[in-house]
């Protein structure tokens, strides 16, 4: 859990957003998924970076799933402030971005 605020950061919120977008329309058994996602999030992230990021995050979800999140998280980790009171649905604008990094 001590990689969770590199999950965040050097990547904006943006490119999450794309990354997350990405991962839903390119199959897992794509033989270049890696480079075919980094190609969708643009800028400097790599396939090798776009693959660790993905591997991160399902520690994460792991981790979470296993119920032993430390809710005193925010406290301990002062360089993140998270909002977990709202949700996050998918937009027209999501799907503009995403058609238009393809």
């Amino acid at each position: 859990m001590d990689k969770f605020p590199d999950v965040l950061c050097g990547w904006s919120w943006e490119e999450n957003k794309l990354f997350e977008l990405a991962l839903a329309v390119v199959d897992e058994q794509h033989p270049d998924r890696w480079e075919v996602v980094a190609g969708m999030v643009g800028g400097e992230k790599t396939a090798e970076d776009v693959h660790k990021h993905y591997v991160i995050l399902l520690e994460d979800l792991q981790f979470i799933e296993s119920g032993k999140l430390d809710h005193k998280l925010a406290e301990t980790q002062s360089c993140i402030q998270l909002d977990c009171t709202q949700s996050v649905c998918w937009t027209d604008d999501d799907s503009k971005i995403l058609t238009n990094h393809s």
